[in-house]
């Protein structure tokens, strides 16, 4: 590996620096979702700027290089799954999929399983709509209601509903963390659903029996009304994409069927139809944006050594594949907690963390699960992330308030760290586009 160059590094230096910067500006003058007022592609652009300063060569030679980690085809690929994801969730929405899934789930929850009964509710919302700051916004102040109505503390159950929407975010096929572990890994959604899984699910096991021992009795609403049809585009996008659909396909289907179920329905138009898929597209347009400044960003960084500088600082700390894995998860770690958005974090750290994972051995599929699970783990830990911003804003809690309810997070966080030491799941190399666990 080349030596490196530190200053190669200033870019992404000046881009954390703009944006966690500006966040806490913002934050101690009480603003409002402080984090997200400076968007980020605008840092990014600054970063950029700097970039084209520091960096040796000719202006068109520059222009070359920047283009071209623009358009690398895993940035491209990824852009457009973010757009037809994007779309999917905007149909869905719009023929009330998010109601009827809703719904349908508290009315199936016994009174004393209210808490556990929210936790699952809002893991099955976020695995179908590939949101965690959806689900929140849709299940939140449903389970503030149910709270105060039954007498049950709203703190807990707005930390179900948090710890459920990030765990289901996670997971899902369509999720923009996802899309991004696996695309700057290199391996399939469907391989990298079943590993996070095994390591997720123990987690949420042992939540939902917390919830379950210190959870008590409670009413739930009997006006709750539902169509189990409007559910049927959320678990197609999902059977399909465990059955190892090309994700291109499922999402189109996923939208195909949103569009028909909501024109028998009448909850659009066909000429709506087409502008909700469009309002999909365009409410995807941020991230989009930013990992096509950030792919070329980290090209001009790459070229000029910065990559390499950091890879050698990193390894020279690395003995083991569990020292891989660990320094992964740190990287992405540090990254979600100075950018307080996990898909960013991952879109940052993505490239580095392949590097470390090829020179280590470690398999893409535990790379990509570690990139996304302790992205999720601090993104739903942090009081100034976007998530716990919405989460407090819904309640009328501080996020301070609630973080002592989050048991999903901590337990995931704690899984997470005991499956790199133990090397859970251990994995064999892929037999007919299948993961051999030895659970």
């Amino acid at each position: 590996m080349k030596k490196g160059n530190p200053v190669a590094l200033l870019p992404l230096v000046v881009f954390l620096v703009l944006f966690l910067g500006s966040g806490l500006y913002f934050n101690a003058k009480g603003v409002e979702f402080a984090f997200y007022q400076l968007p980020a592609p605008v840092a990014a652009v600054v970063g950029i700027i700097v970039a084209f300063i520091v960096c040796k060569g000719t202006m068109d030679e520059k222009m070359d290089t920047f283009v071209a980690g623009v358009g690398e085809s895993n940035i491209i690929i990824m852009c457009l799954i973010y757009l037809l994801a994007g779309g999917f969730s905007a149909v869905a929405s719009a023929m009330e999929g998010v109601d009827s899934t809703v719904n349908f789930g508290l009315s199936v929850i016994p009174p004393r399983l209210i808490l556990p009964g929210l936790f699952i509710i809002a893991s099955f919302v976020a695995t179908a709509m590939g949101t965690s700051m959806g689900t929140i916004g849709a299940v939140a102040p449903i389970a503030v209601e149910m709270a105060v109505k039954a007498q049950l503390p709203v703190a807990l159950a707005v930390g179900a509903v948090v710890g459920g929407a990030m765990f289901g975010d996670n997971l899902s096929m369509i999720s923009d963390t996802t899309i991004a572990a696996t695309r700057t890994q290199g391996c399939e959604m469907r391989d990298k659903f079943i590993m996070n899984f095994l390591i997720a699910l123990p987690a949420a096991i042992a939540t939902i029996v917390v919830m379950t021992i210190f959870g008590v009795s409670g009413k739930i609403p009997t006006d709750l009304e539902y169509s189990f049809i409007k559910i049927i585009p959320y678990i197609s996008v999902l059977v399909l994409a465990l059955a190892g659909m090309n994700v291109f396909l499922v999402l189109i289907i996923g939208i195909a069927l949103g569009g028909v179920i909501g024109l028998a329905e009448g909850s659009f138009t066909l000429i709506g139809y087409s502008q909700k898929i469009y309002e999909g597209f365009t409410s995807m347009q941020e991230i989009f944006i930013l990992s096509l400044l950030i792919g070329g960003l980290a090209a001009l960084i790459s070229k000029e050594g910065g990559i390499d500088y950091l890879l050698n600082l990193i390894s020279s700390k690395i003995k083991s594949v569990k020292g891989a894995e660990l320094g992964i998860a740190a990287l992405v770690s540090v990254a979600d907690i100075c950018t307080a958005n996990n898909t960013v974090a991952i879109v940052i750290t993505g490239p580095m963390a392949k590097q470390i994972a090829d020179e280590n051995g470690v398999d893409p599929r535990r790379s990509a699960s570690m990139l996304d699970i302790f992205s999720c783990v601090w993104q739903g830990i942090i009081p100034y992330g976007a998530q716990m911003l919405l989460a407090g804003q819904l309640s009328g809690l501080s996020p301070i308030e609630i973080m002592p309810t989050l048991y999903y997070p901590y337990l995931l966080g704690i899984t997470a760290l005991l499956a790199i030491a133990f090397g859970f799941p251990k994995v064999k190399a892929k037999a007919n586009n299948k993961i051999e666990a030895a659970v």
